[in-house]
């Protein structure tokens, strides 16, 4: 069984985690995923802090295994679901789109173990600086939100510049792909689009019919001109956004309206024409809807084979 300092820290049986995707991560598929060994995350971005707190609450519930939540700090509620947190005494948080530096005193008063997505080594090196406890140094393969780096380059530069503990995100679909993070020197690894197929994800049926569809250049990238590059499947809406994005007559306030929602329109309502649909590059090797369980055991124990028969390439 794969085991590292990641497990320890947490109380986790596998160096896995679930993606906090805003408006999908909720309490049954962070329970799911934690039930099966890894660490399962509660998305912040779900209509509102009491909602997110009665996520939360629900989660308790179903397990009493560790799990997280993911806190988008560039949310409105941000501030709110910062406290809200250490009032629910969870002990595991994610942080994206932004810096934790503001909370991390009263979040580590509480007790809460904090690891920031990065995508530099610079910033990486700033989370650590205010008392990360780890980070996920995630690459441009990734579906949602991105940076430029792409896993391969990203993650060994950010392990050797840092003291603490590195989890590697992006373009891990399988065991291969996790193994090749481990052999880097990764601590863990976080999986985002596959947990989408998952039984216990409760995105809309044509969401996931699109996934199973994909192909190796099915995603495409919007919102970069902007500084905030979002990675998603290509779609009527993606294709007119990113067309309108590089349009010099159309002001970007006018485009920003026009994909205001579109992620929830693809979410709860499978929106063919103004859904956004975001997924990694990793969405071509979907074939079949999961249980979060049998994700797990087949990224961790497909990883586990791998690294065990590495010794036969050595002469």
């Amino acid at each position: 069984m794969i085991k590292s300092i990641i497990c320890d820290t947490l109380g986790i049986k596998y160096p896995i985690f679930q993606g906090g995707m805003a408006w999908i991560a909720d309490a049954k598929l962070a329970a799911a995923v934690s039930e099966a060994g890894g660490l399962g995350l509660i998305s912040s971005i779900n209509f509102g802090t009491e909602a997110v707190r009665a996520e939360i609450r629900k989660c308790k519930e179903l397990t009493d295994k560790p799990f997280g939540v993911n806190i988008m700090l560039q949310a409105p509620n941000a501030a709110e679901v910062a406290d809200m947190v250490v009032e629910e005494n969870v002990k595991i948080l994610t942080t994206g789109a932004g810096s934790p530096a503001a909370y991390m005193d009263k979040w580590k008063t509480a007790g809460i173990k904090v690891i920031p997505v990065v995508a530099s080594v610079a910033y990486a090196l700033k989370m650590q600086e205010i008392g990360a406890t780890a980070v996920i140094a995630e690459g441009a393969e990734s579906g949602g939100h991105i940076g430029d780096i792409h896993t391969m380059a990203l993650l060994p530069q950010i392990i050797d510049a840092l003291d603490i503990p590195v989890m590697a995100a992006g373009g891990i679909f399988d065991g291969r792909g996790a193994a090749a993070a481990f052999i880097m020197g990764a601590a863990g690894i976080q999986v985002g689009t596959r947990f989408l197929i998952a039984d216990e994800c409760h995105i809309n049926e044509n969401y996931k019919e699109r996934l199973l569809k994909a192909s190796d250049i099915s995603t495409m990238v919007t919102g970069k001109s902007y500084g905030d590059a979002v990675r998603c499947l290509k779609s009527p809406f993606s294709k007119k956004f990113f067309k309108m994005e590089y349009d010099p007559s159309i002001p970007k306030e006018e485009v920003l309206k026009f994909g205001t929602g579109s992620m929830r329109k693809a979410v709860f309502d499978g929106d063919d024409k103004m859904g956004s649909y975001l997924a990694g590059e990793v969405a071509g090797m979907i074939k079949k809807k999961e249980t979060a369980k049998e994700i797990v055991a087949d990224i961790m124990e497909g990883a586990e084979k791998l690294l065990r028969n590495s010794s036969s390439l050595l002469a």
